[in-house]
């Protein structure tokens, strides 16, 4: 079993942000791994955990992530929960990618992988919490021809090594939705799929060592022209800080209450 999971390197969700240039501006002492991904790398992890004994001693959890070097620290947080590799592709062309620009680059990435040896399974989070897009899965999917299988709340394999079926729970409003597809696929998982794992000592000592692995786009026959800046199919042209939020206006009742509460809705077009 080989499983790649995707990860981005954002910058602190309690850290203020900034635009410039319409771009969000990422400061290498506030990134982090993304926590909705570790959600995947927990859903990855416990597949192969799951597996025969012989089956599970040569299956590969492999972490690729796009971005700069500071994303190593992403990697290396992989590394400390388990994951076997790690690949960062980077390269100046990147820069200013939309979500179709990154989800090329992924799949490019996934097809080096594939062609070194067969990736059974492509997990990701259900968004990065910079964004919020939650599309880079579907179209990461749409640019590798598999199956896609997102927002999965719960995620379990059928069969045997060579044909096995991918089934996932899908929680909708009041109701579970189950759906299957054969490997490989792509499967988003979300913030309910698992309780991540906290790293151990021996993973986080033994991190120190692993190296992350630098892909270029000239690595994976990507045109520059089909990324970043000049491929992007979106811009930003505009972006401002939230505006503060008004002081509470709090209200003693002394029985003209209800009076006062519906004065406020009114005066604030809340009804």
């Amino acid at each position: 079993m080989r499983i790649v999971v995707a990860v981005k390197y954002v910058p602190d969700i309690h850290a203020d942000r900034g635009f410039e240039g319409g771009r969000v501006v990422r400061r290498s002492d506030e990134g982090t791994l993304n926590e909705l991904d570790e959600n995947a790398l927990e859903a990855a992890l416990r597949v192969v955990e799951g597996l025969p004994e012989e089956e599970r001693a040569t299956s590969e959890v492999v972490v690729v992530t796009v971005a700069g070097p500071d994303a190593d620290a992403a990697v290396k947080k992989a590394f400390q929960l388990g994951v076997d590799r790690g690949v960062r592709v980077s390269d100046d062309a990147i820069a200013g990618s939309d979500y179709f620009g990154t989800a090329r680059v992924l799949a490019a990435a996934v097809r080096r992988l594939a062609a070194e040896s067969p990736v059974d399974l492509v997990v990701t989070g259900m968004a990065a919490l910079d964004g919020l897009g939650s599309v880079v899965p579907a179209l990461l999917s749409a640019e590798l021809g598999l199956p896609q299988l997102t927002l999965a709340g719960a995620l379990e394999l059928d069969g045997e090594a060579g044909a096995r079926t991918a089934r996932v729970t899908r929680e909708l409003d009041g109701v579970d939705e189950v759906l299957e597809a054969s490997l490989p696929a792509v499967v988003s998982v979300t913030d309910h799929a698992n309780d991540p794992r906290f790293p151990n000592f021996k993973l986080i000592m033994a991190a120190r060592t692993k190296q992350v692995e630098a892909w270029s786009l000239a690595d994976l026959d990507v045109e520059p022209a089909e990324v970043g800046d000049a491929g992007a199919r979106t811009r930003v042209l505009a972006a401002s800080p939230r505006p503060p939020r008004p002081e509470v206006e709090i209200v003693v009742d002394k029985g003209e209450g209800g009076r006062a509460l519906a004065e406020y809705l009114i005066r604030n077009e809340l009804v």
